[in-house]
């Protein structure tokens, strides 16, 4: 395998490894291929057209740019760097921190190029009250990017607001970075008031497709990371799954082989890496998946009620809570591995105590060996009970690769969406949560024609409160 680059290995999904009764025979998946590729044609034109601008944000050199110059400009001095956010606000910028600074990153200054980093992606009173105790006189050095592209997210601006009431207006205009709307929403009237510092939310992308824009982009440049390099990842990736041949194009045999599993039952879409550098990977996937493909309604305006569920594990540690139902439990699941053939650093494993000879078959081995045997052990047991499993193969992990992996499963999230014949790109079903907490926090006005804000609150509360009489 060449470097730098991922692969998708797709033969332990079909029958002549897991039977015809759980495999893809060869002329199902030809007829996969022939019924994918117009739809990639279709989405190269929609391209083309405007309509899917998360696909040109590898090439938005002025982004990368404009991020540039503002860490330049803010990052001397900043000894930490705060991001607030929530969903694909946040999950990105921890996946690419995972997967491309080391492990001690906040604790190491020597394994350090930058501040160290906090993502606030919840509004857990004590987690945050324990970052603001530590960080006391420290918060002089620190700096707060705050992604929000509306701003009326409430917890990301009640953050905003206790950072604004802590720092006062002259540390505030200084010390935080707005990531938003370039010309409307409540952030932007916020950040054109006490005249912050402002990166751009890309128009038309979803928070979840936003990693690759100045929504990631500010935060890995701050510590370090190579964004050139994790965009021209990215553009690599779109030459491969541009193409029109199905055998040829990663993210449409992804897609076609999710979708027909499906259909036939297996509503469960495991993601397993064996490389703790890629666990918060599985993380971003998962809001990808989840908010992208769980749809009430398709394109025609019928209910369909379609959506595979993801579920995140970690090799090895879920080897040991969670392969026991794989295996024994309903075949009802799509195992996706992520595996690394190099990794940066590695361990040799010392020799066995005399009183244990029986571990000498571990000494002298690498633990990258070890790591990558468990995986194909996992994925052998698997198999064993015939149950379908995928792997997305890295030669390394780094900047490239990992701008190759997130691009390849945003367009295979499109591609999946476009089989089901969905929109991958709203989320109807998240706002009657944000509406209730608006409510249930003390928003006046009006809710709906039929109500007010306090009525509905009052409808919440008959439903949920806990002193019913139903308490055991």
């Amino acid at each position: 395998m060449s470097k730098s680059e991922i692969k998708l290995y797709y033969k332990n999904v079909m029958a002549d490894v897991i039977g015809d009764e759980h495999g893809i025979t060869a002329l199902q998946l030809e007829d996969l291929g022939d019924r994918t590729s117009p739809l990639i044609a279709r989405l190269n034109k929609e391209r083309k057209a405007g309509k899917t601008p998360y696909r040109d944000l590898p090439y938005r050199t002025e982004t990368a740019g404009r991020v540039k110059e503002l860490v330049a400009e803010v990052k001397d001095g900043c000894e930490i760097l705060v991001v607030l956010g929530i969903g694909g606000s946040a999950l990105g910028n921890i996946a690419v921190q995972t997967a491309l600074n080391p492990y001690m990153y906040n604790l190491d200054e020597s394994q350090r190029d930058g501040p160290k980093m906090f993502v606030f992606d919840n509004v857990d009173p004590a987690q945050f009250a324990s970052f603001l105790n530590w960080a006391g006189d420290k918060l002089d050095k620190t700096i707060f990017n705050v992604i929000s592209k509306s701003g009326r997210t409430a917890e990301t601006a009640s953050q905003l607001m206790i950072i604004r009431e802590l720092l006062g207006p002259d540390r505030f205009h200084k010390q935080v970075v707005a990531t938003t709307d370039t010309e409307k929403g409540t952030l932007r009237a916020i950040a054109d008031d006490a005249d912050l510092q402002t990166l751009e939310v890309p128009d038309g992308v979803g928070g979840r497709f936003t990693v690759l824009s100045a929504v990631g982009l500010f935060s890995a440049a701050m510590c370090g990371i190579d964004i050139d390099a994790l965009l021209a990842g990215a553009a690599d990736m779109d030459k491969r799954v541009s193409r029109e041949d199905f055998v040829e194009n990663p993210a449409a045999i992804n897609a076609a082989i999710n979708h027909h599993f499906y259909n036939r039952g297996k509503r469960n879409s495991v993601i397993m890496p064996y490389s703790y550098a890629l666990k918060d990977m599985a993380d971003w996937y998962r809001q990808l998946w989840a908010e992208s493909l769980g749809k009430k309604l398709d394109l025609n305006g019928r209910e369909v009620r379609v959506g595979p569920t993801p579920i995140k594990a970690l090799g090895t540690t879920d080897q040991h809570s969670q392969v026991q139902l794989y295996r024994e439990g309903p075949n009802d699941k799509l195992f996706t591995f992520l595996q690394v053939e190099d990794f940066d650093n590695d361990r040799t494993i010392g020799p066995a105590p005399d009183c244990a000879a029986e571990l000498e078959f571990l000494a002298g081995k690498n633990l990258s060996t070890l790591l990558n045997d468990e995986k194909r052990a996992t994925e052998y047991a698997l198999l064993h009970d015939e149950r379908p499993c995928l792997t997305v193969l890295f030669d390394q992990v780094n900047e490239y690769t990992a701008g190759q992996f997130i691009y390849f499963f945003e367009v295979t999230t499109s591609l999946v969406g476009a089989l089901f014949n969905i929109n991958p790109y709203d989320q109807p079903a998240v706002e009657l949560g944000k509406e209730a907490t608006f409510a249930l926090m003390g928003r006046t006005g009006d809710y709906k024609p039929e109500c007010s804000y306090e009525q509905f609150a009052d409808k919440i509360r008959a439903k949920t409160d806990v002193d019913q009489g139903y308490l055991a």
